[in-house]
């Protein structure tokens, strides 16, 4: 494995591109309750929050196309709405959601403008950054993730290194999986596939061509990437352990995030954050937008249509972008709960090796957790006691993951099968 200047490059922007305000805002919290084994939810948040979209990059690495490479083999037509569907959600919802938790965190404390100003401003910036192709990946990589990284490190050390009380006890029995289940909610296996297609492109562009060494860049920026992913929410985990006994239990995680701040670099500690999160909002709205602008020029192959889709993609983010953080939640969980479960399913089943991804195994698969994942994104539209029944049935669906196990089923029945017909057609023969 090679780490030259490139990979270092690549790499980091990587890390920008996953690493949003909810990549910030969610490990300290699980470390604040963990207390004294923090260590274990970092264990489980690692697992679901770096793994998952590590073996995305991966499986990216070895496919060396976009997110439709990803379900092509079962069907193009399937492939193509799944990918429709995932850069919708993307271009509707995580990408203006960073335009407003920028507003709230970043700019409504300290200066009196309002969030569609906000808005108009922030994807105004981000459609300079993104309008040339080019030069995406090295600005990010060179000069908004080593800002990036500084802050968080600042941050972080100095919280490590400050007086804090002893530690409380844990709150809850199994941190291992009350880490896995928070980092399960960055959603950024998601992420893997949007900006995963994206730093194909980009490493495509600076020249290079051979299969290998593509695979071999990927992969080395896929890893440092993930170290670093690594070393910041531990960081963030044991600094949210070192000061829970210094909040109220009830205390939120922008608060906690805001508190560690201030108790880490003092009166900058406010303006620190601002800026970090302003940063971190600001990559992962550049990945989206590239990622959305490339899937449709490879769609059409014309001139003009990567600057048509930049200007409309951030045209939908100030729109939308003007709304709360809230309420884009609200209308974002029901829908990233349905298409999550399937996003795994297809990254698991592209990082394996070829006999145990043909057609029919991806089908079935992919079907049962379609079916499976149904309920999860229906609770908020079924009465209560409807959906409670439901979770009696399903094994681990009051988890949100009561797909596993069907899926899981129908991998292995499916791959068993077409092995023992393979096995029978060879005897007749």
């Amino acid at each position: 494995m090679k780490f030259n200047k490139e990979a270092f490059v690549v790499g980091f922007a990587l890390f920008a591109l996953f690493f949003g305000a909810g990549n910030l805002i969610l490990p300290p919290l699980i470390g604040f309750a963990a207390g004294r084994e923090w260590y274990l939810v970092a264990l489980g948040f690692v697992i679901s929050g770096v793994g998952l979209p590590l073996l995305g990059i991966f499986a990216h690495a070895r496919l060396q196309g976009g997110m439709f490479d990803f379900a092509k083999k079962i069907s193009p037509l399937f492939s193509l709405i799944f990918c429709i569907i995932i850069y919708l959600i993307c271009a509707l919802l995580p990408a203006p959601r960073t335009a407003a938790v920028t507003h709230e965190i970043a700019i409504a404390p300290y200066f009196d403008i309002s969030a569609l100003t906000t808005s108009i401003l922030y994807f105004g910036l981000v459609f300079i950054f993104v309008i040339k192709r080019s030069t995406v990946i090295n600005n990010i990589g060179k000069f908004l993730t080593p800002a990036i990284l500084l802050l968080l490190l600042i941050i972080v050390v100095n919280g490590i290194f400050s007086s804090h009380p002893p530690m409380l006890e844990p709150v809850g029995e199994t941190p291992v999986l009350s880490g896995f289940f928070e980092g399960y909610q960055t959603f950024d296996a998601i992420a893997a596939l949007v900006v995963g297609g994206v730093i194909i492109i980009s490493v495509k562009l600076k020249g290079y061509t051979k299969e290998a060494e593509i695979r071999q860049l990927i992969t080395s920026a896929a890893i440092l990437a993930g170290l670093s992913l690594f070393l910041i929410y531990g960081g963030l985990i044991y600094n949210g352990a070192l000061v829970n006994a210094e909040f109220a239990p009830d205390v939120t995680r922008t608060e906690l995030l805001s508190g560690i701040s201030f108790l880490s670099v003092g009166a900058w500690g406010k303006i620190s954050l601002a800026i970090l999160v302003a940063l971190a909002c600001f990559t992962t709205a550049v990945g989206i937008v590239t990622g959305i602008a490339d899937f449709i020029t490879e769609r059409i192959h014309n001139t003009w249509v990567y600057p048509v889709t930049v200007s409309l993609t951030c045209i939908l983010g100030v729109v939308m972008g003007a709304l709360s953080v809230d309420a884009i939640i609200n209308i974002a969980l029901p829908i990233l709960l349905l298409i999550y479960p399937l996003t795994i399913v297809l990254i698991l089943l592209n990082v394996m090796p070829a006999k145990l991804r043909t057609r029919k195994i991806m089908i079935a698969t992919v079907v049962a957790t379609i079916i499976f994942s149904l309920p999860d994104a229906l609770k908020y539209i079924l009465e209560e006691g409807v959906y409670e029944n439901l979770q009696t049935y399903i094994p681990l669906s009051a988890y949100g993951l009561g797909w596993v196990i069907p899926a899981f089923l129908s991998f292995w029945i499916s791959y068993f099968w077409e092995t023992n017909n393979s096995n029978i057609t060879k005897a007749t023969a």
